[in-house]
């Protein structure tokens, strides 16, 4: 089994095993999710907003990605399921008031907290902003300071924002923020049940091809324009007509040689010439 020299080789050598899958920091990939944009992967600065599934965005990087979609390498895969600026929330934040830790980066410190219970908007607490008005808070406090806690599930009471006091409903307005996997699919489910309900736009090219399927009304029948044949038959009647009235006024002597009944004969003195009578 020796190679060279008294080397011996190994069975990871010989044999390819299956390599085991890279650890992940989990600790970051938290960090990353409520520290920095979805789609630019730069450190939140506001406005922020916030799209149906609950992902974080700057809004000047999601202005960039709608105007060239191709502005950023994975944009589609982030956030294709985002039209225009009609399907985010620019959310209301809480700045952390919390003194920066002498042992951190001030870049490091958690920006955001909730106005209720003064937790830190870090990823350990779950957190939620409001479809309504954008107010953003931990999912506890706000669990805390609703009005009506029991819903019916054929008409669910208001509930009043308790930063702005605007209306909303619990169960349809309050969406998590950076949710699980599970929540995401089905926050997903529901954003695809609430666009089949809006009403469908027409485009001007839509627009113009719906008008071409739309058939002409009929024109009116225009009156056939008059051939040579029935010009030719009203000027023969014409003709017909003044040379009855020529012949009624003609005498019987005059009229006696227009008569093809008794045809003129021809005599010695007139046979050979080219008289003509008219």
């Amino acid at each position: 089994m020796g190679n060279d020299g008294g080397s011996f080789a190994k069975r990871t050598e010989l044999v390819k095993v299956k390599k085991k899958p890279e650890a992940v920091d989990k600790a970051n990939q938290t960090r990353a999710r409520w520290a920095f944009c979805a789609l630019s992967k730069r450190r939140l600065e506001e406005p922020i907003v916030a799209c149906a599934l609950g992902k974080l965005y700057n809004k000047v990087a999601l202005i960039e990605f709608l105007l060239n979609r191709d502005a950023y390498g994975d944009g589609e895969k982030i956030c294709a399921h985002i039209r225009s600026l009609k399907d985010v929330k620019t959310l209301t934040l809480t700045a952390n008031s919390a003194p920066v830790p002498a042992d951190i980066e001030p870049t490091e410190h958690t920006q955001f907290m909730c106005p209720l219970t003064q937790k830190e908007m870090n990823g350990l607490t779950p957190f939620v902003y409001l479809r309504t008005c954008g107010c953003v808070f931990a999912a506890a406090g706000l669990n805390a300071m609703r009005s009506s806690p029991s819903e019916s599930a054929s008409e669910p009471e208001k509930d009043t924002c308790p930063s702005c006091a605007t209306k909303y409903t619990h169960s349809l307005d309050c969406v998590p923020l950076n949710p699980s996997q599970e929540e995401e699919t089905r926050l997903r489910e529901l954003m695809a049940a609430e666009r089949l309900l809006e009403p469908a736009k027409k485009s001007k090219k839509r627009k113009a091809a719906a008008a071409d399927l739309v058939p002409e009304p009929p024109a009116k029948k225009a009156a056939p324009a008059p051939t040579i044949s029935t010009a030719s038959n009203a000027l023969r009647t014409t003709l017909a007509l003044e040379e009855a009235k020529r012949k009624a006024t003609m005498s019987d002597a005059v009229k006696t040689l227009y008569d093809k009944g008794d045809p003129q004969k021809d005599t010695f003195m007139t046979r050979g010439t080219f008289t003509r009578y008219a």
